[in-house]
C-alpha cells in the first residue's frame, strides 16, 4: 500500500516543483487497468484526429483545457512521420491534414525546394527543433491538465496519396532513401534505406519525452493495413526499450492489433497495452483478457455522426473489462479547438460537447466502483434480460457488481440476480446524464429480484454489499 501513496506524493511534488513523477503504469493489483499519480485509472476520452502537434494552426492551449473541463483524461497524437491530404477519408477540416506549407515534422526542412505539399524538402538526418519544442510543450501542458498522451510513432501509407506526402518518400527528402512503394516502408528487409532513420526518430522522441509521466508510446497506428510487418513492429518495440533502459523512466508501450477483434498470439513482452479500433461488440476484451494487460478501444467511427452508437460502444467495452476508450471526435478542428465545429453528416464519425459530457458520466461511474478488484462476469444475472438486449458486467465476488444493460425496448420490471447473504444496496443510473433513477436495499442469500426503474435504451447499475450476514 506504500507504493500508491509514494507515487501520489511524488506526483504532487512534480506538478508544483517540476520534479519527475513515476509514469503511468499498469496497476500492480490488476494490470487490466492503469496506475497514474497514485490512483487507479481508467482512460476515457473523445479527442481530436491526432494532428495537434504536427498542425501548427491547431491551438492546443485551448484544446487540452477543453478536454479536462469535460472530465476526460487522454489524447492521441501522430508523430509526424505520416500526414494526410485534405479530403482523405472524407474528413472535413481534418487536423491531420495541415494546409500547404504548414506541415510541422520531426525532420528539419532542407534548403532544397520541392516538398509535395509546399515548402522545402526534408533532411532526415536533422531535427526540427521547433517541432520538438511544440511536442514537449504539448505533453507538458497535457500533464498539467491531467491528460495522458499516446504518441503513435508511425502509421501505414494507406494509399499513394499519403505516401506522396511522406517525408520518407525519396521525392520529399534529400537523403536518397525511400525509393520504394508505400507498402514497403515499415518492413525490415525492403525499407529502401529508411530503417536507420526510423530508429533514430524513435530514439529522439522517446528521449525527449522521457521525463514526462503522462506518455504512452504506440508502435504504429493500424499496422494491419499497408504492409507493416510484425517483425518490424517488434523491432521498434525493442528500440523503445533499449533507448529507455538507462534512463530515469520506462514508459508503457502500446500495440494496435486489429479493427474489431482478434486473438493475440506471441505478444512482444514489452507491450503492455493492446489497442483495437471499432471494437464493438467488445469481443476483443474477452478474447485477450488472459494476457493480463490493458485492452483498449483506441478509435471509433463509421457508424454515422449520432452519439448513441459510440456511447454504447464505450459503456460495453469498459464494462466488459477494457481499460481504455478513445472516441475519435471530429468537432475539434483548427479554429474550433474547444470542440464546437459543426461537421457535415458525411463525416466518418461523431463527437460534440454534449457527447463528451455523456462520456464524463461513464468515467465518473467507473471511478465510483472498485474496478481494480473486479473482473468481467455476468453469471450472477439469472433472469429478467430481454433477448433483444445485452449485458456487460464487472464483479468483485461477494462484494460488488457494476453492470450495463442495453435493450431495444424496456425490459421486465425486475432483474433476477444471485446475491451472497447480507444487505445489498442497489442503484440505477442513466448512462447519458448520470441521474440516479432508482435505489433500494435488498437482502441477499440466493437469487433475488431487484427492481428496474423505467428507462429507455440502456441503464447502468451498481450493487454493493453493505453488511455481511451474521450467524
Amino acid at each position: 500500500m506504500t507504493k500508491p501513496l509514494r507515487t501520489s506524493l511524488t506526483a504532487m511534488l512534480a506538478l508544483t516543483t517540476g520534479l519527475v513523477a513515476d509514469p503511468i503504469a499498469l496497476h500492480p493489483d490488476n494490470p487490466h487497468y492503469f496506475l497514474w499519480r497514485g490512483k487507479p485509472t481508467v482512460i476515457v476520452t473523445s479527442g481530436e484526429h491526432y494532428g495537434a502537434v504536427l498542425n501548427p494552426e491547431f491551438d492546443y492551449a485551448k484544446y487540452l483545457p477543453a478536454l479536462a473541463a469535460d472530465g476526460l483524461n487522454y489524447t492521441r497524437i501522430f508523430s509526424g512521420a505520416y500526414v494526410e491530404p485534405q479530403g482523405a477519408f472524407n474528413i472535413a477540416r481534418n487536423t491531420l491534414a495541415p494546409e500547404a506549407g504548414k506541415f510541422l515534422c520531426p525532420w528539419a526542412r532542407s534548403d532544397q525546394a520541392g516538398y509535395a505539399h509546399g515548402g522545402n524538402k526534408f533532411d532526415l538526418s536533422k531535427w526540427d527543433e521547433l517541432y520538438f519544442k511544440r511536442l514537449k510543450d504539448f505533453v507538458t501542458l497535457a500533464g498539467k491538465q491531467g491528460v495522458v498522451v499516446e504518441v503513435s510513432l508511425f502509421c501505414p501509407m494507406y494509399e499513394d496519396m499519403q505516401w506522396k506526402l511522406s517525408p520518407m518518400n525519396q521525392s520529399n527528402n534529400i537523403n536518397q532513401v525511400g525509393a520504394i512503394a508505400g507498402h514497403a516502408v515499415h518492413t525490415m528487409e525492403h525499407h529502401g534505406g529508411l530503417l536507420p532513420f526510423q530508429e533514430a526518430l524513435v530514439r529522439k522522441i522517446v528521449t525527449e519525452l522521457n521525463p514526462c509521466d503522462n506518455v504512452i508510446f504506440e508502435i504504429c497506428n493500424e499496422p494491419y493495413f499497408g504492409g507493416v510487418t510484425m517483425d518490424w513492429q517488434h523491432h521498434i518495440a525493442d528500440v523503445i526499450v533499449a533507448t529507455e533502459q538507462a534512463m530515469p523512466q520506462q514508459h508503457l508501450i502500446a500495440q494496435n492489433i486489429a479493427n474489431n477483434t482478434a486473438k493475440i498470439t506471441a505478444p512482444h513482452p514489452a507491450v503492455s497495452i493492446f489497442n483495437f479500433h471499432y471494437a464493438t461488440p467488445p469481443d476483443a476484451v474477452g478474447t485477450n483478457y488472459h494476457l493480463n494487460k490493458v485492452i483498449g478501444d483506441d478509435e471509433t467511427g463509421f457508424k454515422g455522426t449520432a452519439d448513441a452508437p459510440y456511447l454504447t460502444e464505450a459503456w460495453e467495452f469498459l464494462l466488459a473489462g477494457g481499460g481504455l476508450f478513445n472516441n475519435l471526435d471530429y468537432s475539434f478542428t483548427a479554429g474550433h479547438e474547444d470542440g464546437t465545429f459543426v461537421y457535415p453528416n458525411t463525416q466518418p464519425g461523431g463527437g460534440n460537447p454534449g457527447f463528451r459530457k455523456q462520456l464524463k458520466v461513464l468515467r465518473e461511474f467507473m471511478d465510483s466502483v472498485d474496478f481494480i478488484h473486479m473482473k468481467p462476469d455476468t453469471s450472477f444475472i439469472k433472469g429478467g434480460i430481454s433477448p433483444q438486449g445485452g449485458v456487460q458486467a464487472l464483479v468483485a465476488p461477494g462484494k460488488a457488481m457494476a453492470l450495463y444493460l442495453r435493450v431495444a425496448e424496456p425490459v421486465a420490471k425486475a432483474l433476477k440476480v444471485e446475491l451472497t447473504a447480507g444487505n445489498w444496496q442497489v442503484q440505477w443510473v442513466d448512462p447519458k446524464t448520470g441521474k440516479l433513477l432508482g435505489s433500494e436495499e435488498v437482502a441477499g442469500g440466493g437469487v433475488r429480484e431487484v427492481k428496474l426503474p423505467a428507462y429507455q435504451g440502456a441503464i447502468a447499475g451498481r450493487l454493493k454489499l453493505q453488511s455481511a450476514a451474521t450467524k
